[in-house]
């Protein structure tokens, strides 16, 4: 870790901006560790350009970015049917709206969503934060991955939720490495290497 942040703490203009880069480092280790100790496993931050507002529509400014996080997280279940873990995974949660359950190429699934705004006393802003849940049951019955999609654009509803539906669309419980494997045995060839 010492050799990744090395470049930005020799930028610095001095000892003070260096313990203050540290601090955030050590701020986004703790989220960091928060969200593997709830399961996740992967997580990616997306900064895009809003090109959908346009200036002084709906009092919009236009143009602007939007911020998004994407996590992936595993939960381990009691065993049973992929259907039924569908449903049950929205059935009880609180404050989930718009919740739906679809049939996809990997199997059933569920989707919800929820505005929150984080505790006044948190120290973070006070902007709503929109959440949509794809929750996808493994094949075996005892695992349950939740793909959850979340941003401060609470007024592009619309728009994360379809992006969530496009990638629960393409999620596959396949190994594609075994399936190469067993294409190059057919072929004759040799084990693909595993990266």
């Amino acid at each position: 870790m010492r050799t990744a942040i090395e470049p930005f703490l020799d930028s610095a203009p001095d000892d003070g901006a260096r313990q203050r880069f540290l601090a955030h480092v050590a701020g986004g280790q703790q989220l960091l560790a928060a969200l593997v100790e709830a399961g996740t496993t992967h997580c990616s931050i997306g900064l895009h350009r809003d090109d959908i507002s346009h200036p002084g529509k709906d009092g919009e400014a236009g143009g602007g970015f939007l911020f998004s996080l994407f996590t992936v997280s595993w939960r381990d279940i009691a065993p049973t049917a992929p259907a039924v873990t569908a449903a049950r995974a929205v059935a009880g949660a609180e404050g989930h709206t718009n919740i739906e359950y679809l049939e996809l190429p990997c199997g059933p699934a569920s989707f919800s969503e929820t505005v929150r705004t984080p505790n006044a006393d948190s120290g973070l802003p006070q902007d709503p934060v929109l959440q949509v849940f794809a929750h996808l049951p493994h094949p075996d019955g005892k695992r349950l991955v939740v793909l959850t999609l979340g941003t401060t654009a609470v007024r592009r509803r619309a728009e994360y939720r379809s992006l969530l539906h496009q990638i629960a669309e393409n999620v596959s419980f396949e190994d594609p490495l075994l399936e190469m494997e067993a294409l190059a045995k057919a072929e004759g060839g040799s084990r693909p290497p595993r990266g």
